[in-house]
């Protein structure tokens, strides 16, 4: 028997066949719905499916989630999930123990099980997808916040010469604007991810280095910002753009030239480790799996 684990995104909703130890039987995704009831079919479906192979469920989901009570108060980009009690429907359609909490702060907890947060006393984990997920390692705990909104970093403000712009970092460091963005110069699909990043390796495009450079520029920001603020030891980056080994370097190196044009930094703080997420992409999954043991553990307690 194994755990279903459920990473709903903006653009895709993942699922993934877990065992107690972390690891992966089978992944697979769908592309996100539109409304409520087209979500809750999605979902009652996957588990008729899933039926006698399962015995617990796992979600991350975006915006603000009280993993207390297992109600989503706000789906980030996801509308129709707006005040929506998730915990009380899934047990309308399942028996099965089940537990919710945001995408973010799911990353960061995989992270710190089982990946590159492990051990780690303070850290973070930085998840760039549609928006920009964060979840806080602080003192050995996930620090949720009363209103569990710690770690919302898409709500940070980044003032734009365009007062037409959204003010808001988590319209700046989208990683989906940024592709549909880097693609258009190079005439490509935004989801090609091979071919835009190729683009970058090859300096193709002067349009197209300058773009990388600033968007990296703007996450190593951000970065500083959260060291200063927090002082962490280590921060990782998630989302499915991790895993271009070539985002996580260029991000190093934006980080380091901040530290050099901006010397009191270099003097005062240490240098942050920065890395990808052990998981990647599939960090979310394993982060709400683990919060669902937290959880049971509780209740056994």
């Amino acid at each position: 028997m194994y755990y279903l684990s459920i990473d709903i995104g903006g653009t895709y909703i993942k699922y993934g066949l877990i065992d107690r130890a972390g690891n992966f039987i089978q992944t697979w995704r769908q592309p996100t719905p539109k409304t409520l009831e087209s979500f809750k079919k999605m979902i009652v479906s996957q588990l008729e499916t899933q039926q006698g192979k399962i015995k617990g469920i796992a979600m991350s989901c975006p915006g603000r989630i009280d993993s207390a009570k297992g109600y989503v108060h706000t789906g980030g980009a996801l509308l129709f999930l707006y005040d929506f009690p998730m915990k009380e429907w899934i047990a309308s359609v399942s028996d099965l123990p089940f537990a919710v909490i945001n995408d973010g702060k799911a990353a960061a907890l995989a992270e710190w099980w089982i990946g590159n947060l492990k051990d780690v006393r303070n850290g973070a984990a930085v998840v760039l997808g549609t928006g920009i997920g964060g979840g806080l390692i602080l003192d050995n705990h996930l620090h949720q916040g009363p209103n569990f909104q710690a770690g919302e970093l898409s709500f940070l403000i980044r003032q734009s010469p365009n007062p037409k712009q959204p003010q808001l970092f988590g319209f700046h460091g989208s990683a989906v604007k940024f592709m549909a963005e880097a693609a258009s110069i190079i005439d490509v699909s935004k989801e090609d991810h091979i071919a835009v990043f190729k683009a970058i390796s090859n300096q193709t495009s002067i349009a197209l280095t300058s773009l990388f450079e600033n968007y990296c520029r703007d996450i190593a920001i951000l970065l500083i910002d959260m060291q200063v603020l927090l002082d962490l030891e280590k921060i990782v980056i998630g989302g499915g753009i991790s895993a271009q080994d070539s985002l996580i370097k260029m991000i190093k190196t934006q980080y380091s030239n901040l530290r050099q044009d901006e010397t009191l930094l270099g003097q005062t703080f240490s240098p942050l480790i920065i890395e990808a997420c052990a998981f990647q992409n599939s960090a979310n999954l394993l982060g709400a799996l683990y919060q669902l043991f937290v959880e049971l553990d509780e209740t056994l307690g």
